[in-house]
């Protein structure tokens, strides 16, 4: 463009016209436009360019096209003047449109595409125009670079962006920074961050934009101290790098590290926080639970009138909510709209009113957000989950299926949960169901899951199939689940076959998979193994015990009638025992007899735990065991005395959706009549079949024909009764009870499964037994 001597008029109005520009006023410019008329001057090329300039930058294009296609002489520069017009505005339609009516196009009317692509986010076609560029023989700029590798860092085109690296060099444009930074932000977020190091330590010289793509990119990666020592190296920092360490080190748990950088960053008076700051400073506040600072952080918001709007509204409603004021939280809620609650506040929210044990505020706000996304519906699930409110869980989830989002693996697994707690199996099915629906059979959070539920549910065969169709990759929580499900079945010696391929595997186990080992040995009586397998943990793999492995090495040898060494094992114990192990030897006294040790055991149980019912029946139970009913009598009076109130057995059936509780000698269910008849003839014709009831289990000093009918009405027989008389005869039976199942239980059920030819799954406080055919899978040893 020939550019006129700066003492003509021309030159002068071009100028005035820049001026204007620069309080966008339209009514000047137009005046100016029609003095260029007047003057003769509308054929100057130069000032129909500069004028078609201000009509495009404040906006004017209908005036900016008129002007153009009035023009009698088109430059390059008019053409690429009008393209850029529309193509900084977004409208890339009519960008393309004028494009293709460019005669001969230079690199600027390739750039100004490529720019407008990019910048609406259209960055296929970005580089499309680029490649179209290259092959068309025009030389792309340092801007041209820029852009197109801006669009290859977006959709993380690698092989595209090396392409463009190879004409940096070609074109020689390695020397302009901002081409480098380009090339270093490109191979970054790509995913190649040693071609990245590369280029950082080869550039002969570093702007602030260079060190904070690198800072970024070691955060990204984790790699703390490296973000660091580079930060440490910068000589001139900007609001990006403050912001990439504060956020980087809130993000990997650097929490004290994020806030004492914010606390240097407002040091520098030269620099102002903006949203990403104060969100993130927010929210190491919010992890640490650090009130008193937030509130500080909240007063120079507000102080600054930076406004509590969008992720700052939602950075300090977590904050609150996380540090115990939920109030506080709610008052920024009520103010700045539900409608803009994220999903971490929510959550936040959301956890604050579950620790204050007040569920019904956060499904108000649930049912009140707008954009309840599957993160949201999963929350409030597991919300619910944590409250015990399992029957909430369930109605909602169903809700979600219905017109919420596809449940996603976390949803899924909180569902299960839900399933394994109620021991459900119907409900199981049902979302496993929905698991194959949502394409998250694959998952192996979900599959977990689901081996736990169909464990807990009483179906072992079930938990199998879903262990041998995790094809891609077993995690060890996958062969935990699994080996702690055969344990709880009785299936000790698969449960242990299982732990030995884990090892084969090369997997190394922890200290949740021996708990699963040695309550597997524990159930069917490997004393060896057990031993051999404590050894392993401590001596081999280097996982120190904890209480649980403790408690179960005295199970394992109490129950196998080694109570002295399981007592002296307590005693060389390096840690204090629990309730849980003194309980677990005074156990094997009552089955063995063994006095002397029973009543150390309770009182160091009862020393632990003074209220612990289990202690004083167990001691009352010893004592009428060994015939000293005196004793028992007196356990039983302090019982009394001292208001402990034994625990009650329960017993209880899932019979089409509904669930039915029993209790010993129950005459509250509406079919008592039904049951009573029904259990009348079981017992019979089971004494028939050689059944003797074991009376001895009645701990009371009472007749034996008193005894036989308390026996014949434990709470397990009259649901076993009552699941007999509701379900189809070729059906199984899955019954739950809250305590161990008595030796008269034991005995009956394994007659009642012979005589009705049914499977009976009883599933007690330690462990499941499966009935079948007059045996049962745990031989007799529990």
């Amino acid at each position: 463009m020939n550019i006129p001597n700066p003492s003509s008029l021309s030159y002068h109005v071009a100028c005035l016209l820049q001026e204007t520009l620069k309080s966008k006023d339209l009514l000047t410019g137009k005046s100016f436009h029609a003095r260029i008329i007047k003057s003769g001057l509308h054929f100057s090329v130069f000032l129909l360019n500069n004028l078609m300039n201000f009509y495009s930058k404040v906006g004017s294009f209908s005036d900016a096209h008129l002007l153009f296609n009035e023009m009698p002489v088109k430059t390059i520069f008019s053409w690429n003047t009008l393209l850029s017009a529309y193509s900084k505005h977004g409208k890339m339609d009519e960008a393309s449109e004028i494009f293709h009516k460019i005669p001969n196009r230079d690199s600027v009317s390739w750039t100004t595409m490529i720019v407008g692509y990019n910048q609406m986010g259209f960055f296929g076609r970005a580089i499309n125009v680029f490649d179209k560029m290259i092959k068309g023989g025009v030389t792309p700029t340092q801007y041209t670079i820029t852009s197109v590798l801006a669009s290859c860092a977006a959709i993380e085109a690698l092989d595209v962006g090396q392409k463009v690296h190879s004409f940096v060099v070609k074109f020689g444009l390695s020397s302009y920074v901002c081409v480098m930074n380009s090339l270093l932000n490109m191979y970054a977020k790509s995913g190649d961050t040693t071609i990245s190091r590369v280029i950082f330590d080869r550039m002969g010289f570093r702007d602030t934009s260079s060190w904070n793509v690198i800072i970024s990119l070691h955060m990204q990666h984790g790699e703390v101290d490296l973000a660091r020592e580079q930060f440490e190296r910068m000589s001139e920092r900007d609001i990006v790098t403050w912001n990439s360490m504060i956020a980087g080190f809130n993000q990997h748990g650097y929490d004290l590290d994020a806030l004492g950088t914010f606390g240097s960053m407002l040091r520098d008076p030269f620099l102002l926080p903006d949203k990403i700051t104060f969100t993130s400073a927010l929210s190491a506040c919010a992890n640490l639970e650090m009130l008193k600072l937030g509130k500080q952080i909240h007063a120079h918001i507000v102080s600054t009138k930076f406004g509590t709007y969008g992720p700052v509204g939602n950075a300090l409603i977590s904050m609150y909510a996380k540090s115990g004021e939920v109030q506080s939280a709610q008052k920024i809620v009520e103010w700045s709209g539900i409608s803009h609650l994220d999903v971490i506040a929510f959550t936040s929210l959301l956890g604050g009113y579950i620790k204050l044990g007040d569920i019904k505020p956060a499904r108000l706000i649930f049912d009140s957000l707008r954009d309840r996304d599957v993160v949201a519906w999963t929350a409030m699930i597991v919300g619910y989950l944590q409250n015990g409110l399992n029957t909430d869980a369930l109605e909602l989830f169903r809700l979600m299926v219905r017109d919420g989002p596809k449940p996603n693996n976390f949803t899924l697994a909180a569902m299960l949960s839900v399933s394994s707690s109620l021991a459900s199996l119907n409900h199981g099915k049902q979302i496993h169901a929905s698991a194959i629906r949502a394409g998250q059979a694959s998952s192996v959070s979900v599959n977990n899951a689901l081996i736990a539920m169909y464990a807990r549910a009483g179906s072992i065969n079930c938990a199998r199939e879903v262990f041998s169709q995790i094809h891609w990759f077993k995690d060890i929580v996958s062969w935990t689940s699994m080996i702690m499900a055969l344990a709880q079945h009785g299936l000790g010696g698969e449960a242990l076959e299982l732990f030995e391929k884990l090892l084969a595997a090369g997997i190394k186990p922890d200290h949740i998979t021996y708990v699963g080992v040695l309550s597997a040995c524990t159930h069917v009586g490997l004393v060896e193994e057990g031993r051999r397998y404590y050894n392993m943990m401590k001596d081999f793999h280097k996982i120190e015990p904890t209480l649980s492995h403790y408690a179960l090495m005295v199970d394992l040898l109490g129950r196998a009638g080694l109570v002295q060494e399981a007592y002296d094992f307590i005693e060389k114990m390096p840690i204090e025992p629990d309730a849980i192990t003194w309980g677990s030897l005074l156990s094997s006294c009552k089955v063995y007899k063994n006095i002397e040790l029973g009543k150390v055991a309770a009182e160091r149980l009862l020393h632990i735990d003074p209220e612990n019912s289990g202690a004083y029946s167990a001691l009352a139970n010893l004592y009428s065991v060994c015939g000293k009913w005196e004793d028992a009598a007196k356990i039983r009076k302090l019982m009394k005395v001292g208001g402990v109130k034994k625990e009650q057995g329960i017993s209880w059936v899932q019979i089409k959706n509904k669930v039915h509780v029993f209790r010993a000698e129950d005459g509250l269910h509406p079919q008592k009549d039904e049951i009573y008849k029904m259990i009348a003839k079981i017992w019979e014709d089971i004494k028939k079949m050689g059944f003797v009831p074991d009376t001895e289990s009645v701990l009371h000093d009472l007749e034996e024909e008193v005894k036989e009918q308390m026996l014949r009405h434990h709470s397990e027989k009259l649901a076993i009764a009552f699941a007999l008389i509701s379900t189809p005869g070729n059906s199984t039976l899955r019954i739950m009870k809250n305590l161990r199942v008595c030796n008269d239980c034991h005995s009956a059920i394994k007659f009642i499964s012979k005589l009705s030819g049914r499977e009976i799954i009883i599933r007690d406080a330690t462990r499941f037994h499966h009935f079948k055919d007059g045996l049962c899978s745990c031989h007799d040893y529990w």
